[in-house]
């Protein structure tokens, strides 16, 4: 029996203008796109009525961001970058070419970022009374503890002067931990660029699991030699994590 061929209406995807993500427990969270919020919920318009504290980092950076890109809504993208990136990453970082590789997004959009925190550095300059001194794990880890949710793993530098007070910290690089993304170029040239003497290392590990890979001891190691060989030294290497930290650089001292 011959079947008879129906002819079918294409395909129609509509859009839902809801992003559908999973939090850490495996349940899925919708957020509204920016247009479907109502006008008064919306940053620049909260802003004018409220003030600026009543926003959030991210509809703060939706702000400076303006607008999205043709795939991405700009307050899913702010959400996204302070998520991925981390709030204290995102104003230490002062490379827009850096920035926009490790979140995906346009040059223009990464320099506005780069811009913005470095008008907040020159406005609000803190007196050397200020600074903060990293002088054990202890205190790398309280400097540090908003890396401890990240999703990813981050590598950060905090860059110190001869009284163990840090002049500047930055993300040396994003993913796993490993000798073929951490190059020791890219850890001591902040130390270079900004007089610092010795550099406290320090990566989260989003699984929790406090103990050290193989990895990390051998980046560290490596990294030790190094600085020593250039006179600048590599105090620590730690650990962090959301219920601890561990110190992995003391055994190379």
């Amino acid at each position: 029996m011959q079947k008879t061929l129906v002819k079918s209406n294409p395909y129609i995807i509509k859009d839902t203008d809801l992003i559908i993500s999973s939090s850490p427990d495996g349940e899925r969270v919708y957020d509204l796109r920016l247009r479907d919020l109502p006008k008064d919920e919306k940053p620049r318009e909260k802003m004018l009525s409220y003030g600026p504290s009543s926003l959030s980092l991210p509809e703060l950076v939706a702000i400076v961001l303006n607008v999205g890109t043709k795939t991405e809504d700009v307050l899913s993208m702010s959400k996204r970058l302070v998520k991925e990136y981390g709030v204290s990453a995102l104003s230490s970082q002062i490379d827009p070419k850096q920035l926009s590789f490790d979140l995906n997004i346009p040059i223009g959009k990464a320099c506005q970022i780069v811009a913005c925190s470095e008008i907040g550095k020159r406005l609000y300059k803190k007196n050397d009374i200020g600074l903060s001194v990293i002088r054990t794990a202890k205190d790398a880890y309280e400097y540090l503890r908003d890396i401890s949710s990240l999703p990813k793993e981050q590598l950060r530098g905090i860059y110190l002067d001869t009284h163990n007070r840090v002049i500047h910290d930055e993300v040396i690089s994003i993913g796993t931990i490993n000798t073929n993304i951490v190059h020791p170029r890219e850890v001591f040239r902040p130390a270079l660029e900004y007089g610092a003497v010795a550099v406290v290392l320090a990566h989260n590990h989003p699984s929790g699991i406090v103990t050290p890979s193989n990895a990390d001891i051998e980046v560290t190691r490596q990294l030790v030699q190094a600085g020593r060989i250039i006179g600048i030294n590599v105090l620590d290497h730690v650990v962090i994590t959301k219920d601890g930290f561990q110190s992995i650089g003391i055994e190379y001292q």
